[in-house]
């Protein structure tokens, strides 16, 4: 079952499934289910280890199409050292114990448009079947604008969000805090604004994502309903791994925040003090997210949130709308049950 030389040195981690080659090496590190559930497929078939384990969601299935190889020399090659045990067993187990999702693949959607090119414009193109399509997840890179200018505005460093926001927080609720430094009653009860402040984010937080990120689209939902939302948060589920568009550009989130402070200004009481604590709120939203993403986490609650926001993008995406807490998904019933593991995943 040895790998080609060219294969070891490059440490590809390739895989088999029912007669096909998986390259998982970029993908190791993203699997939803963790990088030790891979262990010892390195080099095998992993057919009747994936159909033993617990059906994977019809978008895991299409993301799987992504890490699929082609039929090239090498592939041919690897092919050849793979034994056909897994695959002969498979073929003896009887097609009804079988769950469906893990024997075939989606069909395609991605030939509806070009990754060659700038993504927005041809979201009009896909008004038919646009909320289908975007719930497909695919790990390549995309382009959301043609001119450079435009595209780079889309792109955020994780770093950039605290950079922004972390002296505006301070600014927000500096005066206020000043004047009340030596009154500890008047303190306190400030403090209390802020609080509530972060509560207010955590209610924003589920209502933007559930009724306005999530807005329900049919086929005759119209191009620029299926346009904005593509560019506020369906290319988040298009391609869930895009590194630079995992936190939200501080310009536009400027804009929200002064469209929402705005109104809310006029009825309560410190309005700039309850804005830092939203703000505060806000940015460890932003910061949490990244991480659930990217990170590794070994908390148990933070594996408990990694794996609820996993599930909120490949297998439950009408619910599991709370990143930061999941008190609205309590307070709604919108809340996803995980089942109970038996070993702490890790991811790398």
């Amino acid at each position: 079952m040895d790998l080609p030389k060219e294969d070891v040195a490059n440490e590809k981690f390739i895989v088999k499934y029912r007669q096909q080659l998986y390259d998982l090496s970029e993908f190791m590190h993203k699997h939803p289910g963790g990088i030790n559930t891979l262990k010892g497929l390195k080099g095998a078939d992993m057919t009747a280890r994936f159909m033993k384990a617990p059906p994977h969601s019809d978008a895991a299935m299409y993301l799987m199409k992504e890490y699929k190889m082609d039929s090239n020399d090498a592939a041919q090659k690897t092919r050849q050292s793979f034994t056909g045990t897994d695959e002969q067993n498979t073929r003896q187990r009887p097609r009804e114990t079988e769950d469906k999702n893990n024997n075939q693949l989606d069909e395609s959607m991605e030939h509806l448009v070009d990754w060659s090119k700038a993504m927005l414009p041809q979201i009009a193109n896909l008004t038919y079947c646009y909320d289908e399509w975007v719930h497909k997840p695919v790990d390549r890179p995309l382009r959301l604008f043609g001119p450079w200018y435009l595209e780079m505005c889309t792109k955020t460093p994780w770093w950039l969000v605290p950079t922004f926001w972390i002296p505006v927080i301070f600014q927000c609720a500096r005066d206020e805090v000043s004047s009340a430094w030596q009154d500890k009653r008047q303190l306190l009860g400030l403090a209390g604004y802020f609080l509530f402040g972060i509560l207010l984010w955590t209610f924003l937080e589920y209502t933007l994502h559930r009724w306005v990120f999530h807005v329900k689209l049919r086929n005759n939902s119209g191009p620029w309903l299926c346009t904005f939302h593509f560019m506020i948060h369906g290319l988040h589920h298009k391609v869930p791994f895009d590194p630079m568009r995992l936190v939200f550009p501080p310009l536009p989130g400027a804009v929200l925040a002064t469209v929402i402070y705005t109104p809310i200004s006029y009825v309560i009481l410190h309005p700039r003090v309850v804005l830092s604590g939203a703000l505060l709120g806000y940015l460890c939203y932003d910061m949490m997210h990244y991480y659930l993403h990217y990170g590794n986490p070994s908390a148990g609650a933070f594996i408990h949130m990694k794996r609820y926001h996993y599930h909120h993008h490949f297998s439950h995406q009408t619910s599991g709308y709370g990143i930061s807490s999941p008190l609205w998904d309590v307070v709604f019933n919108t809340r996803i049950h995980l089942r109970k593991l038996r070993y702490q995943l890790r991811w790398s």
